[in-house]
């Protein structure tokens, strides 16, 4: 069967049905006079176009991805006004959709009046450089758009150097110059240079930019140190003093900073948005047994979160690592949850590869239950049968949780009152190097000491007790 000579078979169905389904809003084309000043201001996002290459996975697979770079351009500011797909093998390696297709994409954004294209992915320099001839309009891509979003959310002194830090790391390769009003550089002799004194190989403005933004990086990378010390002597506190130390990880959006508003009472923002949590919260709670242990409420994740964020945000990744439980909390009313949990998992396992440690225990939490529909619960509790099912909003499953993070939540230490005999200096020594001792007193029968130790210790110790 021959093709219509106007369809193209690489388009496929996915976007003729995203053109049916999306509004397209008429009006001029705010086209930029000079592309390259995209990559020396702050992003201004307005009227924005959508355009991703499906590669693999199913149609569905797909839509949601773009859906959720709409969500992503909305959270920015932006106005999403359509949306395209393209079906590939894998992207265009010069234009990311191919010359074809970037033209109709032109056609698209003078249609729609559109000022900007984001891409889902990330795009080389190469890329975004092409594209943006082709277009005429500022491109971004999704990491771009994402440190974007990061940038506006940013609120301490810490989250606003790690994204910095991160904006300038991706910034740097993509730095380019265009035409003569970029370069510094004298020409020789018999040339049109400014004349004696003048000529030689001066340095061109990239040059002078990547040089600063080498040397900004430097100091925000010394900052992010100092700032990481003052984070681990915090740690370095609330470990010491065996306090169980319970994580929430998450997807952006799933309900993370609710849920520990609901168990600690913490008052923390919460807000429908992504990535409104961008710095580690932490709160003490108290567990159904009466026992305390901190909460730390972290930044969301999302599939292919940019590597210059998860390096940028590796102090905040570390209170991942040292916790003694993760709390995962799922937005049960999102229509893949699964995709969600398994973007999670992957980003939590690269964290603690990382760090050469195991993964600690996790703990499931659908979150949101009030706004998901019975089937897709139904679904759910057949394919997370652990998890426990909750709404951070009313309440519901609340008392169910507390129970289970108390089951789940070990006891560190132990408290004993113990005489030891005096030809077992050895237990006295482990005593104090394992423990906090709180008293000691030299009795007849041996050495007498309150403390607090190791489980393991203390069980180790129970035929000395003093009780």
């Amino acid at each position: 069967m021959t093709e219509s000579p106007h369809r193209d078979p690489t388009v496929g169905e996915l976007a003729l049905e995203d053109r049916a389904a999306l509004r397209r809003v008429a009006g001029l084309s705010t086209e930029l006079a000079d592309v390259t000043e995209v990559e020396y201001r702050q992003l201004r996002l307005e009227r924005v176009v959508l355009v991703g290459v499906w590669t693999e996975g199913s149609a569905a697979d797909a839509d949601a991805s773009l859906a959720e770079l709409a969500a992503l351009a909305e959270t920015a500011g932006s106005e999403v006004l359509e949306g395209l797909v393209q079906r590939r093998d894998k992207p265009d390696p010069s234009t990311y959709i191919g010359s074809g297709k970037a033209q109709e994409l032109r056609e698209m954004v003078l249609a729609t009046g559109a000022d900007t294209v984001i891409c889902d992915g990330e795009l080389s320099p190469a890329q975004l450089n092409s594209l943006e001839k082709i277009v005429k309009v500022k491109v971004i891509d999704r990491t771009a758009l994402i440190l974007d979003i990061f940038a506006q959310h940013a609120t301490s002194a810490e989250g606003k150097a790690q994204v910095a830090f991160a904006q300038m790391e991706y910034m740097l390769p993509r730095l380019r110059g265009w035409g003569e009003s970029m370069s510094r550089q004298g020409g020789g002799a018999g040339g049109s240079s400014g004349g004696v004194g003048t000529r030689g190989p001066g340095e061109t403005k990239i040059e002078t930019d990547r040089r600063r933004i080498r040397e900004r990086m430097s100091k925000l990378r010394r900052e992010i140190r100092d700032m990481k010390k003052i984070r681990d002597t915090q740690r370095g506190k609330r470990r010491s003093a065996d306090i169980p130390a319970v994580a929430i990880v998450g997807y952006t959006n799933a309900g993370k900073s609710s849920l520990l508003n609901a168990l600690t009472g913490a008052g923390v923002l919460v807000e429908n948005a992504l990535f409104a949590t961008l710095e580690p919260t932490t709160r003490r709670g108290q567990l159904a047994d009466g026992r305390p242990f901190v909460l730390t409420d972290t930044v969301g994740f999302v599939r292919h979160l940019p590597t210059q964020l998860v390096e940028a945000f590796r102090s905040t990744l570390e209170e991942v690592v040292d916790a003694d439980l993760l709390v995962h909390v799922v937005d049960g009313s999102d229509v893949n949850p699964m995709a969600q949990i398994s973007a999670v998992r992957q980003v939590v396992r690269d964290v603690y590869a990382e760090h050469d440690r195991s993964v600690a225990p996790e703990l499931v939490v659908v979150n949101k239950i009030d706004a998901a529909g019975d089937l897709a619960l139904a679904q759910l509790r057949r394919a997370l049968p652990d998890a426990v099912f909750v709404s951070a909003r009313t309440g519901e499953g609340l008392d169910l949780l507390q129970q289970r993070l108390t089951a789940l939540v070990e006891p560190t230490d132990a408290f004993i009152d113990v005489t030891i005999p005096y030809d077992r200096g050895d237990l006295v020594a482990r005593v104090h190097a394992e423990g906090r001792i709180d008293a000691t007193e030299h009795t007849a029968d041996g050495t007498r000491i309150t403390a607090r130790v190791p489980v393991s210790l203390a069980a180790s110790l129970r035929e000395y007790s003093s009780g």
